[in-house]
């Protein structure tokens, strides 16, 4: 036992452990090697959050988005449902499959309804597709639900997809949402060591909104004014986790504001002002028009980052990579880690391995048709 005095000794470096696998052919595969990829690194958490992504793994209901909700009572169910029943159809409600765990002490009611919205809610606008539409309703009433529903939390709202998480070792979580039994093309993990956020249920992550999730490792120093910039637009964080801000900064910058995966990154993990005055005069302009326009979007503090739509899996570090981030490639799958021990823990033989460099993003996309 480490006596009082020595508790500087006793320390977990980069704290928080991030995974993903994607196979860009689009094939699906068991959530096995992903828990046996997050669980490699079961020294990075400490029992108070663990979560998956998966992507695919609705194929029958690919057409409708899938609430993944937690409820701290009966009363927010009913509630709930009361409030999903006006602004959408529901094709299936049901609870989300589980098994019991012994470790995991009372979980939240947990349920999961595959919906679309109503047609006469719908307010077409000059210039957007109905998907884009239906999107920004969907999210709307998501945020709505979430601040306006008391102890009732949408936690995963996309198309053939779905978030599982808890308060639990990342094992403990697989378990209990028998995680090797569904079939994805990407799938991300995350293993918890919180630092400055309470540990709950709908704090662990992934977080995500529509069809996005993002894995992270580490601080967001800037939360403060990401959060109120990000309020200007509609986005309302009410899940008590600096995280939240990222996933919310990813569908602003890419599915309202219209920018490639490339250049949303360039606006998160913008070059630092010294770095853009050493750039072509063409560059140069570029990054200084990105650094202006999009500043309060600026992520400071250290991270690294898994995140995916379903189109895409990315992994980008902080300007300075003061968090750790490895990819390997091995035929058509890409895997991205905190560690290349867990990586090598699902195969062992790679193609290649490298570490990206700081703020600069891998992105893993399909080289076919996805399978469904």
């Amino acid at each position: 036992m480490l006596r009082p005095l020595d508790d500087r000794l006793h320390k977990i470096p980069s704290g928080c452990g991030v995974t993903g696998i994607m196979d860009r052919s689009g094939a699906v595969f068991s959530g096995g090697d992903i828990v046996a990829s997050i669980c490699n690194m079961m020294e990075r958490g400490n029992g108070l959050g663990s979560g998956y992504a998966a992507y695919g793994i609705y194929p029958e209901y690919k057409d409708y988005y899938c609430f993944h909700m937690m409820f701290g009572r009966e009363a927010a169910v009913e509630e709930s449902e009361s409030f999903l029943k006006k602004s959408f159809e529901i094709r299936l409600a049901e609870p989300i499959p589980t098994k019991s765990v012994k470790t995991l002490k009372t979980p939240p009611i947990l349920k999961r309804y595959f919906l679309k919205p109503k047609e006469e809610k719908l307010i077409f606008l000059d210039g957007f597709s109905r998907k884009e539409t239906e999107d920004e309703y969907t999210a709307e009433k998501a945020f709505e639900l979430n601040r306006t529903v008391k102890e009732a939390f949408i936690f995963s709202s996309g198309k053939n997809m779905g978030a599982f998480k808890g308060v639990g070792n990342p094992d403990e979580i697989a378990e209990f949402f028998m995680i090797p039994d569904y079939k994805a093309n990407i799938w991300t993990a995350h293993n918890r060591f919180p630092t400055n956020s309470v540990a709950w249920w709908g704090g662990a992550h992934p977080f995500g909104l529509l069809n996005w999730t993002v894995v992270h490792n580490g601080e967001i120093s800037s939360y403060g004014i990401n959060r109120r910039y990000l309020e200007n637009f509609g986005y309302y964080c009410t899940l008590f986790t600096d995280t939240e801000v990222i996933a919310y900064l990813f569908d602003l910058l890419v599915r309202k504001h219209r920018l490639s995966y490339e250049y949303a990154c360039k606006a998160i993990a913008a070059p630092f002002w010294s770095q853009i005055e050493r750039m072509s005069p063409e560059d140069k302009e570029l990054h200084t028009r990105m650094r202006m326009i999009y500043a309060p979007a600026l992520l400071n503090g250290p991270f690294a980052i898994i995140v995916s739509d379903g189109n895409m899996m990315l992994g980008l570090n902080d300007r300075t990579k003061l968090r750790p981030l490895v990819c390997g490639e091995k035929g058509t799958k890409l895997y991205i880690a905190s560690e290349e021990a867990s990586i090598r823990t699902v195969s062992p033989e790679l193609d290649r391995i490298w570490m990206p460099d700081a703020g600069k993003p891998v992105i893993g996309v399909f080289t076919k048709t996805k399978s469904l």
